[in-house]
Parts: C-alpha cells; sequence; structure tokens
C-alpha cells in the first residue's frame, strides 16, 4: 500500500465519492480505476487519488483534473465554492461574485458550479460571457463593485491541470489569514446533496469586455506606432483582447502565430505553455525571422504574463522578464508616474535602484502578486516569472495585456528615433550598472527532494558562490520586519551579487534566482559587460547547484 489507510478503507472511500459525484465522466474514471483494484490491480494510482485533499491557499486550488480529493474536479470545486460562500457571508463582504474562466478543460463547468453555488447561498454571481484573461477578470471586481471574484484557470500549468484562483473585493488575490479561513469553511461543508444550488446567476454582455479594452488602451501615449509586430497567445485566451487592445491604441494588427491562434487545451505545439520553456517561443520568432519583425509578444494561456523576443547579431533572442520590468518601469518613470515601485525578493535589484535615481518610494516583497497587489500606494509592480502590473488603479494583478501594449509603445517610440529596446537597456545598464540575472530551475517528480536540497543549504551554507564571498545569509522562513516567513535562503554576495533559494509554489520545481551586477565602462561598452557578467552567472550556478546537490 502506498498509505496508511487500509484496502478497504481506500475501497469504502473511492465507493463513496463515485456515490456523490455529479460528473458522469469522472465518475466513470473512478469506477475504472476502482474496478481494476478490486480484481487485484496495483493501486497507487487509487491511492494518490485519495491521498488528502488538494490544498486551498493563498494561490487557491490548483492541480490535476480527475476525480477524486486531490485532484481537481466538480467535487473538489463546488466545495470550494461552498466555503467561500461561507466566507464572505460570514466576514460580511458585500456585493456580488463575478466569476471569470480560460479555455481549459472543464473551465466553463467549474464557472458554471461556481455561480450556481453563490446563489445558492444568496449572494449574487456574475459570470464572465466566455473565456477570458485573468486580468479581465481582477478589472471587473474593482468595476463592478464585487465582494469577491474567482478566476477558473491553471495559467502556464501543464494541460492536464486546472486551478481556481479566488480575489476579494480590493481586486487583490488571497493572502493570510483568508486563506486559512476559507480552508476552514471547506473542510466544514458537509455532504454535497446538502450544499444549496440556484440559477446560473448573471451571465454579463460584452459591455465589462470593451471597457477593459478601452481602459487599457488609453494607456498608451499619443507616440509613433509605426511598430511590426509578432504575437502569440500560445493556444490560450489573449488573442482577442491583445489584438483588439492594440488596434484601438493605434497599432497595427499583429501578425499571429497561426499554429498558435486559437485557444487549445491540449496546448499541442508547446511542451509546456509557459512561454519562459525552452521552445515555447520558437514557432513567433521563427515568423518574426521570415517577415523582419520588429518585436515579438507573447501571452501565457490566461494572458496575466507578458513576455517579448528582440532581434540582435546572433538571431532573435527572449527578453528576461526582469529586463521587461526594467523596460516598463523606464517608460513609468520616464512618463513621471508617481507612487510606490515595487517587485518581489527574486527579482532584480535594478528596479530599487532605478526608483531611487528617480525620488520614488521602492517595496520588496514575497513572490506573487498577491503581495505585491497589496503594496500601498502602488505605481507600478513587476515580479521576474513575466508578471507586470501597469495600472494598479484599475488591475490589483499582473496583466499581460496592458504591459504587452506599453512594451510595443516603448519599442516604437525607440524605432521612430532609429533605435531598439536593446538599445534603451543599454543606456539604463551605463547609468546603473549591467544587472545580469539567471535562473537554475530543477523540475522534480518526489517533492522530498526540494526538501532535502534546502536542509542541505541551511546545514551547510557555501561561504562563496562564483568567486563571490557570501557576506550574509538570510533564512526567510524566519520572517523579519518587512516580510512575513517564507521557505527559502537569500545569499548576499560581494560586488551586489544575489542569490535566492526557494520551492516553487505552482510547480514542482526548486527555483535558485541569480543576479549579478557589474559596473559598464563607457570605452569597452556594455558587450564587454555581458561577457564578464554572463561569465559570473555560470560560476555562480554551477557552485549553487554543487551546494544544494541538485
Amino acid at each position: 500500500m502506498t498509505t496508511a489507510v487500509t484496502p478497504d478503507d481506500l475501497l469504502a472511500s473511492a465507493r463513496a465519492w463515485i456515490a456523490e459525484d455529479p460528473d458522469e465522466q469522472t465518475r466513470a474514471e473512478l469506477e475504472q480505476v476502482l474496478a481494476a483494484v478490486e480484481a487485484g490491480g496495483d493501486d497507487a494510482d487509487l491511492a494518490d487519488r485519495f491521498d488528502g485533499t488538494l490544498e486551498f491557499g493563498t494561490a487557491g486550488l490548483r492541480g490535476a483534473l480527475g476525480a477524486g480529493p486531490n485532484r481537481m474536479n466538480r467535487v473538489v470545486v463546488t466545495r470550494a465554492a461552498a466555503g467561500l460562500a461561507a466566507y464572505l457571508k460570514d466576514t460580511g463582504a458585500r456585493g456580488p461574485v463575478v466569476i471569470g474562466y480560460d479555455a481549459r478543460h472543464n473551465s466553463d463547468v467549474f464557472a458554471r458550479d461556481t455561480a450556481e453555488v453563490m446563489t445558492g447561498a444568496g449572494i449574487p454571481a456574475l459570470l464572465m460571457p466566455r473565456p477570458l484573461p485573468t486580468p479581465l477578470l481582477a478589472f471587473a471586481i474593482r468595476e463592478l463593485g464585487c465582494a469577491a471574484g474567482v478566476m477558473v484557470t491553471a495559467s502556464h500549468n501543464p494541460p492536464q491541470d486546472n486551478g481556481y484562483k479566488v480575489y476579494l473585493g480590493d481586486g487583490s488575490q488571497i493572502v493570510p489569514p483568508a486563506d486559512s479561513g476559507i480552508a476552514e469553511r471547506i473542510a466544514a461543508v458537509g455532504p454535497l446533496a446538502d450544499v444549496p444550488r440556484g440559477t446560473g446567476g448573471k451571465v454579463l454582455d460584452e459591455t465589462i469586455v470593451d471597457t477593459y479594452y478601452d481602459t487599457v488602451a488609453g494607456l498608451a501615449g499619443d507616440g509613433p506606432r509605426d511598430l511590426d509586430i509578432v504575437y502569440t497567445p500560445l493556444h490560450g485566451v489573449g488573442g482577442t483582447s491583445v489584438v483588439q487592445v492594440l488596434e484601438t491604441a493605434g497599432f497595427s494588427a499583429p501578425r499571429v502565430v497561426a499554429e498558435q491562434e486559437h485557444p487549445d487545451p491540449a496546448f499541442p505545439t508547446v511542451a509546456f505553455p509557459n512561454p519562459e520553456e525552452p521552445g515555447a517561443m520558437d514557432l513567433a520568432m521563427a515568423l518574426a525571422e521570415k517577415h523582419g519583425a520588429d518585436l515579438v509578444v507573447a501571452n501565457d494561456p490566461d494572458a496575466d504574463r507578458c513576455a517579448a523576443a528582440v532581434p540582435g547579431p546572433h538571431g532573435w533572442r527572449m527578453l528576461r522578464g526582469d529586463e521587461v520590468g526594467a523596460l516598463l518601469a523606464h517608460a513609468l518613470l520616464e512618463a513621471g508616474t508617481e507612487g510606490t515601485f515595487a517587485t518581489t525578493i527574486v527579482s532584480s535589484s535594478l528596479l530599487g535602484t532605478m526608483a531611487r535615481a528617480a525620488g520614488r518610494p521602492y517595496v520588496e516583497t514575497l513572490t506573487g502578486f498577491k503581495w505585491i497587489g497589496r503594496v500601498e500606494g502602488l505605481a507600478y509592480g513587476y515580479e521576474e516569472a513575466l508578471g507586470y502590473c501597469v495600472d494598479p488603479e484599475h488591475v490589483r494583478d499582473k496583466d499581460g495585456v496592458s504591459a504587452l501594449l506599453l512594451l510595443c509603445d516603448l519599442a516604437a517610440a525607440a524605432k521612430a528615433e532609429g533605435r531598439t529596446l536593446v538599445d534603451v537597456l543599454d543606456d539604463l545598464a551605463l547609468a546603473h550598472g549591467l544587472h545580469a540575472t539567471d535562473q537554475l530551475s530543477v523540475r522534480v517528480t518526489d517533492l522530498a527532494e526540494i526538501g532535502a536540497a534546502m536542509e542541505r543549504l541551511r546545514a551547510a551554507p557555501p561561504a562563496t558562490l562564483g568567486g563571490l564571498a557570501v557576506e550574509r545569509v538570510d533564512d526567510l522562513s524566519l520572517g523579519s520586519a518587512d516580510l512575513p516567513p517564507t521557505d527559502g535562503l537569500r545569499y548576499v554576495l560581494a560586488e551586489g551579487a544575489r542569490v535566492v533559494v526557494r520551492p516553487s509554489g505552482t510547480e514542482p520545481k526548486l527555483k535558485c534566482y541569480l543576479e549579478v551586477v557589474v559596473p559598464v565602462n563607457p570605452e569597452d561598452g556594455v558587450d564587454a559587460a555581458r561577457i564578464a557578467a554572463a561569465g559570473r552567472l555560470d560560476a555562480v550556478r554551477g557552485d549553487i547547484q554543487a551546494a544544494a546537490g541538485i
């Protein structure tokens, strides 16, 4: 056996689930698994499905689709919705709940279930008219004065996954103690048959969509619009939104990668539907090369992230998330944007340097927009994992559509001056030093490997990394006056370098975030500094990998 329960208990749990499950497909799936075990087959799959319950946390729910409490399905979603409804009523929240969904398998079904549970609890439910970007859901919460919002999406996870993101009335993702408060009420939900279900709520018309498009398009200035753009939504829901916003803002329609243009929950052209993953942007860059385009831009499947690629002497290359973050910050600072500039502990320190030079407040948060979105007086926030918030007044979350538009706006202005986004990055390096970042990301099949690596690093912290002295080690699990506790280690190195190691919050990965800072000698140029930085990053990467034993 793979669990502590007896074989009879496991079989009884499966039969009870089948009796309660309202979904014909997952009932049949579990009946087939159960029959195989009863016939003497291996019970590992069945045991995994019933090895606890899919945990509700600050990221809501996220997991593989399938039958059982440790999977994403209609039973788990119905309980989550009932727990959220109870939390909203217990805390006195007033107003409707708006529900959005992407184009993944069962996203529309989970959204309708949520609407019926809300109305059954006496809470008005507003359902988005079709699969739409996550930032549009975040926009709708504030625009429509909602008590909360739910987005059914697994963002850039593999095709077999789905998820359930919860926002409160301020339009930001939940943080403690709301997550545990909702989780407690989910756990208290009784038999599914006792959960009241009402109507499917009100399906919103296209007005909320058009309002969002107009709001985003209004962020662009009145500058040049000559830009040849290649775009891919990576089989997600961003395509229509991005094309509409670009055209409303005065840009020509982008060249869209035909193979990835329409929503497809199977994501057939990519190994992982994440623009950060190797190969995900290859079709877009090939199209750009063919037509001599100026810029490649992309969204992840729910369009809350934005990626970009630029041409160079050795072909097209992806811009790192920190590079896009610095470019967008530069555009906003140049426009005189007031307020606090914020990023996370794993992002480049360049934003802090830029903000201080411009006389703007700067804040570092834990990873995730659930923290960035709550920064007081936020003007701009980003995280290196391609998430950017350029209009917090309207969307208190990362928004890949508005970030994409502002990046195109900046690229068009640079092109009109005979320059490129790389030239703008060079300007920033000359002014503030070259801040070069990289990431070591190790995907595991056994989550225990991540815990073991973190334990090795705590037990034997390295004295040097990449030839740079480790000046301080911060164990982030202890928390501080500025940061709540989180599982992670931060190594502050000599010469402004930094390494942060943490488990991923959404994927089975251990992530190491690397940064070195190299002054730029104007006579040698930025390229020389880039070569030096690449060597340092390679050395740091090798040392932290060895120290972690991964």
